[in-house]
């Protein structure tokens, strides 16, 4: 087992394990919170039957889904190499283990977060829709936003999970100015319609 580990042909499925290991131990210690937060997919609830649906985007942050694809990715090519190497006698060319690893690996993973999710507390499976934003409140982070002219604001959703989205007025003659605290109205695609909530500026929320 050591050999494989080893071997030069093996360097992209440990790279993997330890690119996994390294993401674990940021997100056990607390350094990426924020990180962890931001890079959430909102994968809409309805989309079941979809590709990323299928591969297990949605049922669980993505950090986590990041994490359980690399563990199984690496560990899968190390079997095919080890396989390789007791039955053939030669360890194979990543350019072949590489594939045959990652076409196992994405099923396996979509399997895997859908039965994490079932297990994991509540707190850890908290994706939602995007619809879901619709009727919370938020502020505008960076940019001025205007009719044809979209802001990036920081919304908070039911559970207390931070999404940046794009936002414009709804009104064609409205302007929401950077810090100013926002209702989201409704979804016009990847593009939110708010309003302001009238208290004109908000100490600056966490990004």
């Amino acid at each position: 087992m050591f050999a494989v580990l080893g071997a030069s042909e093996s360097v992209v499925f440990v790279s993997a394990l330890i690119l996994m290991l390294l993401i674990g131990a940021v997100q056990l210690v607390g350094l990426g919170g924020h990180f962890g937060i931001d890079a959430h997919v909102d994968a809409d609830v309805d989309a079941e039957i979809d590709l990323l649906g299928w591969l297990g985007v949605g049922t669980l942050p993505l950090m986590i889904l990041i994490v359980v694809f690399l563990a199984l990715f690496g560990t899968t090519g190390l079997i095919i190499e080890q396989a390789s190497h007791d039955w053939l006698g030669t360890f194979l060319s990543p350019l072949i283990a590489g594939p045959a690893a990652l076409v196992a690996a994405l099923p396996l993973t979509g399997f895997s977060a859908r039965g994490l999710a079932r297990i994991l507390p509540r707190d850890f499976t908290t994706a939602v829709s995007l619809d879901t934003l619709v009727g919370e409140t938020g502020q505008i982070v960076t940019g001025r936003a205007s009719h044809g002219s979209p802001a990036r604001a920081r919304v908070e959703d039911v559970h207390g999970q931070a999404h940046f989205v794009m936002v414009e007025p709804n009104a064609p003659d409205q302007i929401l100015e950077e810090g100013e605290a926002i209702l989201l109205v409704r979804r016009e695609n990847d593009l939110f319609r708010a309003i302001s909530r009238g208290d004109h500026r908000l100490p600056q929320l966490g990004v």
